[in-house]
């Protein structure tokens, strides 16, 4: 089952606010909110538009034990090949 914590997480990750994602997921700021506070309060079907809207973003949600320990995350399905500089090839010939 997807967390709270992995929603509000996924959105941050994603750098999106709650009505960028509210419109996207066609569900309300406030619908977003409580999912974000307490998934156990809201309906299924709310939950599987906004999991559909961050997967769409590139998230994936990782189940609490799916990777030998630790508990459910969050992680970007894969790196764009445009996706910026590697960690690895940081230094300082290519700082801004």
């Amino acid at each position: 089952m997807i967390t709270s914590a992995q929603l509000r997480g996924a959105r941050a990750m994603l750098g999106l606010t709650t009505e960028t994602l509210a419109a996207e997921s066609h569900l309300s700021v406030t619908t977003i909110e409580t999912l974000e506070s307490d998934v156990s309060l809201a309906d299924a079907k709310a939950l599987v538009a906004l999991r559909g809207a961050l997967e769409a973003h590139g998230i994936s949600f990782l189940a609490s034990g799916s990777d030998e320990a630790g508990g459910a995350g969050i992680r970007f399905k894969h790196w764009a090949e445009d996706g910026g500089i590697r960690p690895e090839n940081l230094n300082a010939t290519n700082d801004d």
